[in-house]
């Protein structure tokens, strides 16, 4: 059972709710706010990860904060679960519904507030695609650093919510990096602000705690994301293995050798093949495994270090080596990592993209353990990793009509991430725990690591009725967890949350 069972009270009370959702949130002209026909809660029914699908009770689509609070306040209230989603673009079922709770869908929050480029920053709604921002800023000679494959589709409340990265990570950070500021409303309704355009926020680091939440702790209405100035040059080097494990061994070594590249970024044969049928980017088919190595910086360092890259991957034992010579065909070295996910669901009914992190070194071991599970499961697996941190994106190939073969695909991805943690890896690096991972979470986490994570939950949400069914395996009763001790009618810290 993925989720919990389904409150019957609430499924028998869903005309008084959709009554009260109608008042809350009208319609916004000739478009309803309030989706209960069972035939449009389809299009709501999963996420991108594809194989779970679930009617939600209802779906309303809220078009400013105080709808969200409106929402909430009357959910807390009335005990109704809520379930947020922007864009539907997670990969581990973060936006998963649940028959018992209100889908709170905010892609109608999509507008940039503001372009402050004294600050160096941009004020955005939740539903605001992750590249809009990057286009809004860049006749001014500014983007923003994060650039996850489904920049084009993916917003960025749900970057916020799964802490996503990208192809550019390595040396600028996740998402979690480049906040400056998030407003979020509480499940009781409040609205709260942490952080803003400054840079260093007072306090506890509440921003650092809501960032990567997955929904669970309050839903995000806007965010302060930080603007780069573009470098004054950039340059991707493109290089061919035989092996998987020499391109491991090469991204090991270019990470010695003190240089942090903008992005390194690999693929082994499968994906190579896939990409290159789709988008035409220049790929060596014959390569085992292919490296995407960017550098950026003024012209001096950039073309300095592209010698140091290349001497690395001549030692490494590189068989295909090529520098990009204008921005077109860099973009165009980008663009078939970047449609790699597409491009392998061109050769297969379907697959099931993995996300684990695990530490740089362990790259070859890991590589070598995945050809072991493919053979193991009789399935065929696409390699595509942001080396240079140790994000892994393994798409395994099945068909989900095929008797079994989900089943064997799942499998599959269980020993990859128990494999991730065995190295000194973790469950995931950017997609989430959703309900993907969730029963996984005692392999790398003890029972009291659980119940300390719980407390935070508990902390923001006593009912527990933010995203039912996520990332905790045995999510428990607050009560369950201990309450604060009250000394002579007083609270000890009462600034701080109560559980």
């Amino acid at each position: 059972m993925l989720l919990p069972d389904p409150d019957q009270t609430i499924i028998d009370r869903r005309a008084d709710i959709i009554a009260a959702m109608r008042k809350l949130v009208p319609a916004r002209g000739e478009q309803d706010s309030v989706i209960t026909q069972q035939s449009e809660l389809r299009a709501y029914e999963s996420d991108a990860l594809t194989a779970y699908h679930q009617l939600p009770l209802i779906v309303v689509l809220v078009s400013t904060t105080e709808e969200v609070s409106a929402v909430l306040a009357y959910a807390h209230e009335n005990n109704v679960k809520i379930v947020p989603r922007g864009a539907g673009t997670s990969l581990s079922g973060g936006a998963l519904p649940a028959a018992d709770a209100i889908t709170l869908g905010l892609a109608r929050l999509n507008s940039i507030l503001e372009i402050d480029l004294d600050n160096r920053c941009a004020v955005v709604q939740p539903g605001v695609t992750n590249l809009a921002i990057s286009d809004a800023v860049a006749a001014d000679g500014f983007y923003y650093a994060p650039d996850p494959s489904s920049q084009i589709a993916c917003t960025i409340g749900g970057n916020v919510a799964e802490n996503s990265g990208g192809v550019h990570c390595l040396k600028y950070g996740m998402t979690t990096n480049n906040l400056l500021g998030l407003e979020m409303v509480l499940p009781g309704g409040e609205i709260i602000q942490l952080g803003g355009k400054h840079l260093d926020p007072d306090g506890y680091d509440l921003m650092g705690v809501a960032t990567g939440s997955e929904g669970l702790l309050g839903i995000i209405t806007k965010v302060w994301v930080k603007l780069l100035k573009k470098p004054a040059t950039t340059r991707a080097v493109l290089i061919g293995f035989d092996t998987s494990l020499d391109a491991g061994d090469c991204v090991g070594a270019v990470v010695s050798a003190g240089i942090i590249p903008a992005g390194m970024e690999m693929m082994d044969g499968a994906a190579i093949k896939a990409a290159e049928d789709f988008v035409n980017a220049g790929y060596p088919l014959d390569a085992a495994a292919l490296l995407i190595i960017e550098l950026d910086g003024p012209q001096a360092e950039v073309d300095y270090l592209i010698e140091i890259v290349s001497k690395i991957a001549e030692e490494k034992n590189a068989t295909t080596l090529k520098v990009s010579q204008s921005e077109e065909e860099r973009l165009r070295f980008w663009a078939g990592r970047k449609a790699a996910f597409p491009a392998i669901g061109r050769i297969t009914p379907d697959y099931y993209c993995m996300d684990g992190t695990i530490p740089r070194a362990a790259l070859p071991q890991m590589l070598e353990a995945m050809d072991g599970f493919s053979k193991k499961h009789g399935l065929r697996v696409a390699n595509v990793f942001h080396a240079g941190d140790g994000n892994l994106h393994p798409l395994i190939m099945y068909d989900a009509n095929a008797e079994g073969e989900l089943e064997r695909a799942e499998a599959f991805g269980e020993d990859i991430l128990k494999f991730c943690v065995a190295v000194g890896g973790v469950l995931t690096g950017e997609h989430g725990v959703g309900v993907e991972k969730r029963d996984f979470m005692p392999v790398m986490f003890t029972e009291e690591d659980l119940n300390q994570q719980q407390r935070v939950k508990c902390a923001f949400d006593p009912k527990q009725i933010l995203n039912p069914g996520k990332v905790f395996p045995t999510l428990h009763r607050c009560a369950e967890l201990g309450r604060m001790h009250i000394h002579q009618g007083q609270v000890p810290f009462p600034f701080l949350p109560r559980f």
